[in-house]
Order: C-alpha cells, then structure tokens, then sequence
C-alpha cells in the first residue's frame, strides 16, 4: 500500500494531520470519513530513497489470469465493479493491485471500463484498451476478455519458446567468455613467467596467446574504452529514431535470425489484427493499432503506408502487398478475406500458419546456432591448448638437444 499524508476536520473543529495507508488516495479518503474525519487535503508521501525513472511494468501472466477471472466473473452476472473489487482483494501484484484499485474508483465516478482501463497505460497495452472500447458498444466484453487472455496466453506461450531455446547456447557462449577471461588474466601470466625463466624461442601461436595476455594485463584501459563505445553505439541503436531504423534493417538482413524476426512479427500482428476485427474494432482503427504495437521500424513504416493507402480506398490486401513486408501466402489469405467478407477468418488462419512456421524456424534456428556457438568455443580452447602443448614441447626439444 502507500502512503497518503493527509489533512483533516475532526468533529471538534480542530485540524488534524497524519499519514493513512491505502491503495489510492479515494481509498484514504473514504477511511478518513470512516474515522469521522473530514479530509482538506490528501498527498501520496513519496519515499526519498525511491526514485521512479517510469512506471512499473504490469506482468503480461497476470494481465492474462485478471482477463480469465473478469470474464468467469461477468459470465456468472456479477456486476463490473464487483468483479473489480473481488479481483483487487486477492491481486498479489502491488502495482496491479493499485491499478485495480484506482480502476474501481474511475468506475464509481461514472467511468466506463474501458476508459478506466485506458488511464493506465503500465497495465493494458494499445491493442487491449481498443478491444475493450469495441466490446462495451457490443455488449460481449466477457467473451472479449476471455478472447484476450487466450491471445496473451499465446503470446506468452511463443515468448516461452524463444526463451528456451536460445538458454542453451547463450549459457554456452557467457561460460566461454568467462573461461577466456580467467585464461587471459590468471593462468597464462603465471605460463608466461615461466616460459620467460627458460629463455626458450616459443612457437608463433604461443607468442600470440602471450600478445594477447600481455595486452589484457597491461592495455586494460583500452578494452574497457571499447566496452563504453560499444555501449554507446548499442545505445543509440535503442533510443534514437535513426538508430532503430539501422538495427532493425540490420537484424532483417542477418541469415536465418531475420527470417526468424519476420516470421514472429507477422504472427503477432496476425493475431493482434484478428483478435480486433473480430471484436468488432473497426479495420483503420485496427490496423493503426496494430502498427502502433509493432516494435520493428521496417514494419512499422510498411503498416503505416499500407494503411494510409486504405484510407484511400484501395483495400487492405492491395496496400499490404505493395509495402513488399508480407510474403505471398499472407498477402493470398488477406486478399481471400477482402472478397468473401471473412477477414477475422483468414487473420486466425494466418496467425496459427505463422505460428507453426515460427516454431519450425525457431528450431532450425537453434540447430544452426548451437553447433556455431560450440565450435567458435572450440575453436578458442584449441588455440590456447595448441599454443601451450606446442610451447611446452618446443622447451623439451631445446632441452635435450
């Protein structure tokens, strides 16, 4: 909970201050009357140890169980506002919990769910606020929301799936990085100390391997000079406007992750198109949404263009085809549902097709990561092994001869 210091009338006329616990400042509010208190002035008490830089992102899982629970609730006629409650009261996410709270009171003020929901951006992204906003004009905001938590359970789901495959080789290559580090710094000066005692002629990849630890212990300064640029340029490539446009042309163009990234963002704006349409979102509205949801710039500046062309009465399927970001078999189904009417049916039919193909190029693309990952491991322990085996054979010749 937070905390609310407040000012207060107290029924012997007196003012009176302190601070109240409570969700919201209505909610501190309301406890004040409670007390016979009448509240003048209510302020959240911020921590001075707490600085908030943005808003706490809600957990997409527990977006999803509040969606299931929400409609269970209104399928069994429990009214909004009730249903919200009983849903703050059993919340185990604090920043969700307050979110839920201050919907609540939004509710009780005359606000519709949709816009309550709408207040809180940290909670209910785009496509989930211009959903809700259709389904209460149609009155099926409990099958709309059970629609949404399966999309989200979906969406989840395929996230799951990238995540596990790429854990596998990127633990791989953090420990080979982590070796070659202990290697370079610690074992290879004590080796170096050694050879140096002898005074023996060392092969050429061993000379090389001492280069190399040399640098590390004397030239630190310049790697770390190139760690900062590196994350200045990374930076860059993630905050400015040109940047992103650089690294997702770049990322598009890599063999095998680029056609991996495509088929992921044509999944998603698959079923983000369908799950809207099919509330009855209507299509430009729809189509801004999901353009507006898409991360990639390539994307999102082909949307833009497609959906501008909509706008000048040119269809859907046409403008989709001429932004050349939709492969022939997603501009063939979009086109199929722009003459017979059943658009929301040829998107899920889009979405579940790049979902299997998404699980399919995820795999081959594990398959090719892993083995490249193992063999540049291999590659760098093979050089350090041959460099000290050749070294150590080399002084044993000089030796005996």
């Amino acid at each position: 909970m937070a905390k609310y210091k407040f000012t207060a009338i107290a029924p012997d006329g007196n003012t009176v201050s302190g601070v109240e616990n409570a969700l919201t400042a209505t909610m501190a509010r309301r406890a004040l009357v409670g007390r016979d208190l009448a509240p003048v002035d209510v302020v959240e008490k911020k921590n001075v140890l707490k600085f908030e830089i943005t808003k706490e992102k809600v957990p997409r899982r527990e977006l999803m169980y509040f969606s299931r629970q929400m409609a269970v609730f209104m399928k069994a006629g429990i009214p909004v506002l009730e249903a919200l409650e009983a849903q703050t009261e059993e919340m185990g996410n604090k920043v969700f919990q307050r979110v839920l709270a201050e919907m609540a009171d939004s509710l009780r003020s005359g606000q519709t769910f949709a816009g309550a929901a709408a207040e809180h951006p940290e909670a209910f992204p785009p496509y989930y606020l211009g959903i809700l906003g259709s389904a209460e004009l149609t009155g099926n905001l409990d099958v709309v929301l059970d629609q949404l938590s399966d999309y989200i359970e979906r969406d989840i789901e395929a996230r799951r799936k990238i995540s596990s495959a790429l854990m596998y080789p990127v633990i791989v290559l953090v420990m080979a990085v982590v070796a070659v580090i202990v290697i370079t710094t610690f074992v290879l000066p004590r080796f170096a100390t050694f050879f140096s005692s002898l005074h023996a002629k060392l092969p050429l990849p061993t000379r090389i391997l001492m280069s190399i630890a040399n640098f590390v212990k004397n030239d630190w300064y310049v790697l770390v000079i190139i760690v900062v640029v590196l994350g200045i340029i990374i930076t860059l490539l993630m905050v400015t406007e040109r940047g992103r446009d650089i690294r997702d042309n770049l990322l598009l163009k890599i063999p095998a992750l680029g056609d991996l990234i495509r088929t992921a963002i044509l999944e998603r704006f698959c079923r983000i198109l369908c799950s809207m349409v099919g509330a009855g979102v209507p299509l430009p509205e729809a189509l801004q949404v999901t353009t507006d949801t898409t991360t990639n710039t390539v994307y999102r500046k082909g949307l833009a263009e497609a959906r501008e062309g909509m706008m000048r009465g040119e269809g859907l399927a046409g403008p989709l085809a001429a932004s050349g970001v939709f492969p022939s078999a997603a501009r063939h189904m979009f086109l199929v549902g722009e003459r017979t009417g059943t658009m929301d049916d040829q998107l899920e039919t889009a979405a579940i097709y790049f979902d299997r193909e998404l699980d399919y190029k995820l795999k081959r693309f594990t398959a090719l990561f892993e083995p490249a990952v193992i063999l540049c491991v291999g590659l760098v322990v093979g050089f350090v092994a041959i460099a000290l085996i050749s070294a150590m054979y080399g002084i044993y010749r000089q030796v005996h001869i």
